[in-house]
């Protein structure tokens, strides 16, 4: 109760400020904001700016953050990125492996992401099912980073709780430089190098990067060794014309720790689980995606965005066996943007499609010490889907706008397990399911003259469940249903004086969620339906800049997960997402080109391990320093400096019905790290 206190009165106090903070001369705001404002930054890059704007348009909480706003910090993966997005849950488990959530999406899952898209340039990350890996990102690759918290994602056409996340990779145009090369080090045995070119020619222009990157890791077990590359080609016809072909490669070699007992991990948070460590558990996954897609202007009203895609995924696994896996994945969308004037209204809309389909060769097999023993399983997994929205604002005052849309959706699940000598015999079996939907979504949106906004809206959302739910241990399709769910939000953005605010509430009323909890031994995970649940929650950014060279920068998240009159669990909480998270940052940045940025991650209500409430992990507060100096316009240098204080904490845990004693639920954070890097651009 005394931390809910503190979150409350830190919020108020906040908020008590903004009245008369307002009334202060105007401010500039720095390039590094990830709040999404009507009116325009004249800090912001063209590229960033006009992403804000088109972000701006959506009745709904939307975030942008811009590649300037981690550029002088430690960036290891998706989790660094999304530090400041208010709302977003993204906690490191190890390395590059993350949880992300958002409104409590895919919180039951126990590896990997769910319940929300994941994608660079608009191609997924995500297999066609839903599954996806967020390692596969380099955050060194991305000029900027859309966030689209729920329903707001209707533009990607997707119907998740969640909503997307698009990583947009910088252009010859727009990357900034010319030449860039970075090297960053420190900590764990941790080293980065990257390399990037950026040129353009008359209506040419070409983006290329690597990056490789290793790393001892905190813990035992916990090795990584990583490249990624990036190629944007452009060829420009025109204002509002472009056709460009986009190509990123990963290579992923990663050995996994494994979760502890609380027992374990308050003798010693940096062990390494035994089964783990015996059984030289790992993910070794190789990967490319490739894209055509073009933008073209067709009048002064209407413009046409669409685009190919394919990707091509190799996973080596081993876990509790050894997960053996090829993946194909293809589509295709078109979006029609159109602006213009109904009944002498001023208008605007968009409508498109999103085909998908994909094919995985599965095979397990006995894990032998990390190498493969005897096959066990032998199956091919087919999934596609289809994708038509189409969302649409009227504009019936100056200053407020009538917005409704909706996305129809059918997703196909297609599944064959082959006969294994010695496997028993319901190995050999085939399986088929079709989910389809309707998702409608209502709001307004309404803007005053200095640029301040207030949203509302209404909106369905549905996920049919992925192949590691349905079937997690190939024996046949579990009977799984599609999780629904209607939102409702409001909230206000904008920006007065010094001050730059986000602030949205939300509730959400799920059927059928897809919860999972671990169930021993090593296996993943087992996935239900649960009957009724309910997800609130407040999402809160502030940004001071209380004068020309400090800010103050604030985000606040308050997640109230729970059943709803569950025979087995009553009103309980769900686990996973601690019910209120707060991060800041106070940034004092000289005129001579150095700052140093003192910063907090304060958890501060303990976690719930399972559904029964028994188990919660403990609360933490972590302490961080940032520093870096601007020596001119080609020389930049960094340090980074991570929990300050050695603080033993809990970073994430399993989900589980029951936690017992010897209860594997507990990923610990890294303990104190130091890490420093150089950018030279020219």
């Amino acid at each position: 109760m005394l931390s809910h206190i503190r979150s409350a009165l830190m919020l108020g106090a906040a908020a008590a400020a903004m009245p008369a903070l307002c009334l202060a001369a105007e401010a500039d705001t720095t390039v590094d904001s990830v709040i999404v404002t009507a009116a325009p930054n004249p800090e912001d890059p063209a590229v960033v700016s006009a992403a804000r704007k088109r972000l701006s348009e959506t009745p709904g909480a939307v975030s942008v953050i811009s590649a300037e706003s981690y550029a002088n910090r430690f960036a290891l993966a998706l989790d660094d990125i999304l530090r400041d997005a208010p709302g977003v849950y993204a906690q490191r488990k190890w390395g590059g492996d993350i949880r992300i959530s958002i409104r409590g999406s895919g919180i039951g899952n126990a590896n990997h992401n769910r319940g929300l898209l994941l994608a660079q340039d608009g191609v997924p990350l995500n297999e066609a099912d839903g599954y996806g890996d967020s390692q596969i990102a380099d955050p060194l690759q991305a000029r900027y980073t859309e966030v689209y918290r729920g329903g707001n994602a209707l533009r990607f056409g997707g119907a998740l709780l969640g909503g997307a996340i698009n990583m947009v990779t910088p252009t010859g145009r727009d990357a900034g430089f010319e030449n860039r090369i970075r090297v960053d080090g420190g900590s764990f045995g941790y080293m980065r190098e990257n390399v990037a070119v950026a040129r353009q020619s008359g209506d040419w222009d070409v983006y290329a990067a690597a990056t490789n990157q290793r790393s001892q890791g905190w813990r035992g077990q916990s090795q990584q060794n990583i490249q990624f590359g990036a190629l944007n080609i452009g060829r420009s016809f025109g204002e509002d014309r472009e056709v460009r072909l986009l190509v990123n490669a990963s290579n992923i070699k990663q050995e996994i720790p494994g979760a502890l007992t609380r027992a374990q991990f308050e003798t010693n948070p940096r062990q390494t689980a035994a089964g783990n460590y015996a059984n030289d558990q790992g993910r070794d996954l190789r990967g490319v995606r490739t894209s055509l897609r073009t933008t073209w202007r067709l009048s002064d009203s209407t413009v046409f965005e669409g685009a190919v895609y394919g990707v091509w995924k190799e996973l080596d696994h081993p876990i509790f066996q050894v997960i053996d896996q090829q993946s194909r994945n293809w589509g295709a969308f078109g979006r029609l943007d159109w602006d213009g004037r109904i009944a002498g209204l001023r208008a605007d809309a968009y409508a498109g499609v999103w085909l998908r389909a994909g094919d995985i060769d599965s095979n397990f097999y006995v894990n032998v010490k990390g190498a493969r023993g005897a096959p066990t399983s032998i199956t091919q997994q087919n999934a596609d889907a289809l994708d038509l929205f189409a969302e649409g604002r009227l504009f019936v005052t100056d200053q407020l706008a009538l917005v409704g849309g909706a996305t129809w959706g059918v997703a196909k699940r297609d599944y064959e397990s082959f006969a294994v000598p010695g496997q028993p015999a319901t190995f050999n079996l085939k399986a088929s399911k079709e989910y389809d939907w309707l998702a409608p979504r209502i709001g307004l949106l309404w803007e005053d003259t200095s640029g301040a906004q207030v949203f509302a809206n209404l909106t369905r959302s549905v996920e049919p469940p992925n192949f590691n739910s349905m079937s997690p241990t190939n024996t046949g399709f579990a009977p799984v249903k599609a999780q629904q769910a209607w939102t409702a939000e409001i909230g206000t953005r904008g920006r007065r004086g010094p001050l730059t605010w986000d602030l949205t509430f939300y509730r959400a009323w799920l059927d059928n969620e897809l919860l999972q909890y671990t169930i021993g031994n090593g296996i993943p995970a087992a996935t239900f339906n649960a009957d009724e649940t309910i997800h609130q929650g407040i999402e809160a950014a502030l940004d001071w800049q209380a004068t020309s060279r400090i800010r103050l920068r604030q985000t606040w998240t308050w997640s109230d997960f729970r059943f709803k009159g569950d025979v087995q669990y009553g009103d309980n909480r769900l686990p996973i997402v601690p019910e209120h998270f707060y991060r800041s940052e106070l940034r004092y940045q000289d005129p001579r080109g150095w700052f140093v940025a003192p910063s907090v991650e304060w958890s501060a209500t303990d976690q719930w391990v399972d559904f029964k409430n028994t188990t919660r992990a403990p609360s933490y507060a972590i302490l961080n320093l940032g520093a870096g100096w601007t020596l001119n316009d080609k020389v930049s240098l960094f340090v980074d400096a991570r929990n300050l204080t050695n603080e033993d904490y809990v970073s994430n845990v399993q989900a589980q019905t029951t936690a017992a004693a010897a209860s594997a639920a507990y990923w610990p954070g890294d303990g104190r790290s130091v890490f420093g890097g150089v950018t030279v651009s020219f």
